[in-house]
């Protein structure tokens, strides 16, 4: 992957895939909702966190208007931060999507150095971005420079033989089934040793 060409991709998936930001929640739902996730009674709830039963079923219920210091005593309980009982992290929410891709049904994106398959194209607000890649390059000197973006790397070689090249460490060769996880800001490049390209799957995180 050239740096125009991989960094091109990694800012349109960015553009296409930020998240919105969470809404602020009802406390009584919010703190229902987290007792529940933990499968704990209110008895339980109030053992961990130190306060009355009556106390917290007044909350839950909107019958009280909780001190900060109830706050922080329930934050504690609970294991979380006090900004998170009225903030629920949006991957903590379901969202049941799913993507299937067959066989060479990807969209096509090819380089000079690469010939990439992006998968699961269609679903939006993704975390990652996978893509297989049948890597052409032969020699290092075919890159227009390192590679650096955003985020780490995952990759896993799925035929042939590779050499990974990367800003701070030795040249890395990789055979089928071999992988690398790796920081994507350190520059990296990513060349085929095997008679034959070699293919290999990327995800690269997008948060």
């Amino acid at each position: 992957m050239g740096e125009r060409d991989e960094t091109r991709l990694i800012r349109i998936a960015r553009e296409n895939g930020a998240d919105d930001q969470a809404e602020p929640v009802d406390l009584a739902d919010r703190l229902r909702e987290l007792r529940r996730a933990r499968g704990w009674t209110l008895e339980r709830a109030a053992s961990a966190t130190g306060l009355a039963r009556s106390t917290l079923s007044k909350i839950e219920n909107g019958q009280m208007s909780p001190t900060y210091d109830v706050l922080r005593k329930l934050a504690e309980g609970l294991e979380i931060t006090v900004p998170q009982l009225f903030t629920p992290p949006s991957r903590s929410q379901v969202t049941g999507r799913m993507a299937v891709t067959t066989a060479g049904a990807g969209l096509a994106h090819p380089t000079t150095t690469y010939e990439h398959e992006l998968l699961a194209d269609g679903l939006r607000m993704k975390k990652m971005l996978p893509y297989r890649a049948r890597i052409r390059a032969r020699r290092f000197e075919e890159f227009d420079g390192w590679v650096r973006h955003d985020g780490e790397e995952f990759l896993l070689v799925l035929t042939g033989i590779v050499t990974l090249f990367t800003e701070f460490y030795a040249p890395v060769e990789l055979r089928r089934g071999d992988s690398a996880y790796y920081d994507a800001t350190m520059g990296h490049n990513l060349i085929s040793t095997s008679t034959e390209d070699a293919t290999v799957l990327w995800v690269t995180s997008l948060s």
